[in-house]
């Protein structure tokens, strides 16, 4: 069908809403003020943020949750580097997310114009396809691609740049059809073969994660684990693959790993790897999994072909969509499971001890106990609450102690970017306001996009912060005096009253230094996002000597002065 004759930013708006675009995030930026024209009329809700690099960790926390591809919009130069960092998330992470930067006039190209930069080579290494779009007529080709790759094979992260005049040309030029992503499917002979060595296993493991899952692939994954008895661990910052609840879950494989399930992973004689790229977090190193080849026998199933064999040689390698993986096996005959049936409730076992109340605040002089704050926190809110975060050692209390209740319940960067959690929680809260959202951020973690507190009381998004304050990059200063003990440099912090601040925006805020208080706390802050569609943050002010629910400070220094003193 063809139409009039539109300018380029109102065939790019009519082109996002073919592909099912409901929402947008971005900063504005003169280079496509005729895009944010054609918004002016459209059903696409453009979400206003505060800087870029929020914009995106929220276009990527929306392709986490929905499975399409996150809308990010910025302007060049300083917006496109600020960016950058949402980029690289969603391409570790294998998240479909589409980034569309304004471009400097086709009459000014390689000049090196204002705030001009070749896209091509600034993304080229941390996103699947980077082109920039010279032609208004061709607009709908290039969205139609763009919308293809980032959901097909390994979904991933599409940069599009946009020359500010091709945006005002106009051009009368026919719509193409939504996109249709595709993925690879198992054969019906390695099914078969899978079945063969899983019959011949005594001490098989199962392993979750990567990209493409959906509801569906996790309800089939349940009835191929239910058929088989199987023990499942879920990779790095993909827990929520498989309700932790679930008598099959027996923890997670990744950063502070339960030593026992490491020995189980070490031990297994069969790990099937459904997604994940079995990465330096999720192998302890390349140690879980020996590298190139593993002495387990292994089955890796992975969308993307040229990820089977480029690190680990599998005994089988399936290219394959988790849900068309899923599907297929929640269909194959079951296997007998004798051999291993009694060790899944072993293993559950050792999760829950892992999980329980760490000796550093048995003694409870510990004026505030941050594993009582998780166990608190499960109390109050509902199973379905999406937890967020970004990186530092605080997280370990949400991934260490948290029960996720399944798909998709758990937002976290697996590239270890800090200035996530906020965005996330923010963009998680617009996507579904009917769902609980609480935020786990570390101080210096929250200072690094900690205004988009202000995106969240423009749009009501009643998001819970918890605000980990111990005046520190406390991930740093661990491997600092691990390393160099005693020898304090670059880490310290100087926080503002991160409760003030909260209310400042518009917020709710408090303090909590106490374990008695945090619970009262959270129920205050819990019922003013709910009721007034507004963010509420708690800082809770500890010990930063706690670092780790296995260490603190002071041993790990201790620890490291003794290994050099007996050199």
């Amino acid at each position: 069908m063809t139409h009039p004759s539109r300018t380029g930013g109102q065939i790019l708006v009519d082109a996002l809403k073919i592909h099912g675009v409901d929402t947008a995030f971005g900063v504005p930026g003169e280079s496509y003020l005729d895009v944010l024209d054609a918004l002016h009329d459209s059903s696409i809700r453009f979400i206003i943020n505060r800087q870029e690099g929020g914009a995106a960790f929220m276009a990527e926390a929306y392709g986490k949750m929905t499975g399409k591809p996150g809308i990010c919009f910025v302007t060049r130069g300083p917006g496109a580097t600020n960016a950058s960092i949402g980029v690289h998330t969603a391409y570790q992470d294998s998240t479909p997310m589409i980034l569309f930067i304004g471009q400097v006039g086709g009459d000014f190209i390689d000049r090196e114009a204002f705030q001009e930069i070749d896209y091509r080579r600034m993304y080229g290494q941390m996103a699947k396809w980077v082109t920039q779009i010279d032609r208004a007529d061709r607009i709908p080709e290039y969205l139609a691609r763009a919308f293809q790759v980032a959901t097909s094979g390994r979904p991933g992260p599409v940069v599009l740049a946009l020359p500010e005049d091709m945006l005002t040309e106009m051009a009368a030029v026919g719509d193409t059809r939504s996109y249709q992503p595709v993925q690879a499917s198992p054969s019906a002979a390695q099914i078969e073969t899978l079945r063969t060595m899983l019959a011949e296993a005594q001490r098989p493991v199962l392993l979750l994660g990567g990209g493409t899952w959906n509801a569906q692939a996790c309800a089939d994954l349940r009835t191929f684990v239910e058929a088989n008895a199987l023990p499942v661990g879920c990779t790095f910052r993909f827990q929520d693959l498989l309700d932790n609840a679930h008598p099959n879950y027996i923890g997670d494989v990744g950063i502070g790993i339960n030593p026992k399930l490491a020995a189980r992973v070490k031990n297994s004689d069969l790990v099937i790897a459904i997604g994940p790229r079995l990465g330096e977090m999720t192998t302890g190193g390349y140690t879980l999994l020996a590298s190139p080849v593993p002495q387990q026998k292994l089955v890796h199933f992975h969308c993307d072909a040229e990820e089977l064999g480029s690190v680990f040689q599998a005994d089988l390698m399936i290219n394959s969509g988790a849900p068309q993986a899923c599907a297929m096996l929640a269909a194959m005959a079951p296997v007998d499971a004798a051999a291993w049936r009694a060790t899944v409730a072993e293993a559950k076992a050792e999760l829950a001890a892992y999980q329980e109340q760490p000796p550093v605040f048995k003694d409870g002089k510990a004026p505030l106990d941050l594993w009582q704050v998780v166990q608190d926190l499960m109390k109050a809110v509902p199973h379905d609450t999406i937890i967020t975060n970004g990186a530092g050692n605080y997280a370990s209390w949400a991934h260490r102690f948290y029960r996720y209740g399944g798909m998709r319940t758990q937002l976290a960067p697996t590239n270890g970017a800090m200035g996530y959690s906020v965005p996330a929680g923010v963009a998680a809260k617009i996507i579904d306001p009917a769902r609980t959202v609480v935020t786990f951020a570390g101080d210096g973690e929250f200072m690094m996009n900690g205004q988009e507190l202000a995106t969240a009381v423009q749009y009501k998004a009643g998001v819970v912060i918890i605000v980990f304050n111990n005046n520190m990059f406390g991930t740093i200063r661990m491997h600092q005096e691990r390393d160099y003990p005693g020898r304090v440099s670059g880490t310290e912090l100087h926080n503002p009253d991160f409760a003030a601040l909260a209310r400042a925006y518009g917020g709710h805020g408090e303090q909590v230094d106490k374990t008695a208080d945090f619970a009262p706390a959270l129920a205050r802050a819990l019922e003013h996002a709910r009721s007034k569609n507004l963010p509420a943050l708690i800082e809770l002010r500890y010990d930063g000597n706690l670092i780790t629910p296995n260490a603190t400070l002071e041993t790990i220094r201790q620890t490291a002065q003794a290994a050099k003193a007996a050199k």
